[in-house]
């Protein structure tokens, strides 16, 4: 398969697409004056069960009047047949950003692909590989030669492992699934963006100490004690960033990535939210694309933008180019524009409806807000709440352990003077280290 504007990830000859039998090849990506690479349409069969996957892709320079060179820094990848498997396929969306945003992008997309290929336990836990594949990349990025201080690269990435789709995020590009609902299509989203806006993502990076100010509370337009946004829809234009305590850096509008070594100090983190979901005869589709896509466009616009054309080469071509011509209206410059669009074919009803508690028709999120009571949060970030143990009994319990700990102290220091002595430290130390301990447990349990 041949790379758009070098940003195809690379291929081993086990796994490439010229390799499967199933993989029909179309005519190369071309790219226009414009810097947009665009290419043709694919098709990649899942054998195990019985559908087809027919995708396109586009990416498309930003415009940017000061610096009209300015290199691409979205970056993607499409590999079929992951460890030689004909079932198994990544789909991914890379933005980079700061000045080394381009080398970032173009080095997560290869190396996240290289990990996951190589892992033994993909496909016996997609979950663990796919945690495992974005925390090891962010170290191996940061032991690049890469600039990683202030750069880095969000990534929305899409694993289809025969009818179950894993979609593994950090930042704020997005992957939508269409849904047949009657006569309707309906957008839903497979991730959900991470930034100051989400309440818990705000919560959590607060704990390391973050600054969230928005550009004009940090050069004092606004007041900086105002810590409500609104929505992103209507507040995208100036959203909450991320600064260092006492410092006008790093500014990130999100709160995870691959990369920003800085913003990990005040909570930036390469973990990955995760979502799960089995495909039904009612999914027609799924976008995976970056911010510029969804910057001004709902999921459910680009949803209803896709479905209007029968070729997904088409529709990336119109999404791509009703985001730019949003962007210019409203900022006088756009964003890189990268989308992927994957339709699915074929699929019967054959397998929906099992009750693998794992998977899910609808979107079932992990380490995230989709699905609460399934969530998996990263030790990091867990603590037992105090609330837990009733007050006044931790109070009373406390100093019972207080006093009886000066007790045994001052038995062991004044052997000499007290009678008994012995008697009175074995007495201490069977309440200190046998009662109380049994009397703990029942507490903690309230």
């Amino acid at each position: 398969m041949g790379c758009a504007n070098g940003k195809c990830c690379s291929r081993d000859s086990s796994t490439s697409d010229e390799d499967s039998g199933h993989h029909q090849r179309g005519i190369r990506p071309y790219k226009n004056k414009d810097g947009l690479t665009q290419r043709s349409l694919e098709l990649v069969h899942v054998p195990s069960h019985n559908f087809t996957l027919q995708y396109s892709s586009l990416t498309q320079n930003g415009y940017y009047p000061d610096t009209t060179d300015r290199e691409n820094q979205d970056s993607f990848c499409i590999k079929t047949q992951i460890q030689g498997n004909p079932n198994v396929h990544f789909f991914g969306v890379f933005d980079g950003h700061g000045q080394y945003g381009a080398q970032c992008s173009n080095f997560v997309k290869d190396k996240l692909v290289e990990i996951l290929s190589s892992d033994p336990t993909l496909l016996d836990d997609p979950l663990k590989a796919f945690n495992s594949a974005f925390l090891a990349t962010n170290s191996e990025l940061r032991d690049s030669e890469i600039d990683d201080a202030l750069s880095g690269t969000t990534a929305i990435t899409v694993l289809v492992v025969g009818d179950t789709l894993y979609v593994a995020n950090v930042g704020d590009s997005r992957a939508v699934i269409a849904v047949k609902d009657g006569d309707r299509i309906l957008a839903e989203d497979l991730s959900v963006d991470q930034t100051p806006f989400r309440k818990d993502e705000y919560d959590r990076v607060k704990l390391f100490g973050a600054r969230v100010l928005s550009v004009d509370q940090v050069e004092g337009l606004k007041d900086p004690d105002i810590q409500h946004w609104g929505d992103e829809e209507s507040h995208g234009g100036d959203p909450p960033r991320l600064w260092v305590p006492n410092g006008m850096y790093p500014g990130t509008a999100f709160t995870r990535s691959v990369g920003d070594s800085t913003a990990e100090k005040i909570g930036v983190i390469a973990v990955p939210e995760i979502s799960i979901v089995r495909f039904t005869p009612s999914h027609l589709f799924f976008v995976v694309a970056s911010d510029g896509v969804f910057e001004f466009l709902s999921s459910q616009t680009v949803v209803n933008m896709a479905a209007a054309y029968k070729d997904p080469n088409d529709a990336c071509a119109a999404i791509a180019g009703d985001s730019y011509k949003r962007w210019l209206e409203l900022e006088n410059r756009t964003d890189d524009i990268t989308i992927i669009i994957v339709q699915i074919k074929g699929l019967s009803n054959s397998g929906v409806g099992t009750t693998d508690s794992e998977v899910h028709s609808r979107p079932c999120q992990i380490g995230g807000s989709m699905n609460q009571s399934t969530a998996i949060v990263p030790p990091l970030m867990h603590q037992r709440p105090l609330e837990s143990v009733g007050h006044s009994s931790c109070s009373f319990l406390s100093l019972y352990i207080y006093l009886s700990h000066l007790f045994f102290i001052h038995c062991a220091t004044r052997l000499v003077d007290l009678p008994y002595t012995w008697f009175l430290c074995f007495a201490t130390c069977v309440i200190f280290f046998i009662v109380v301990p049994a009397y703990i447990q029942p507490l903690g349990e309230e």
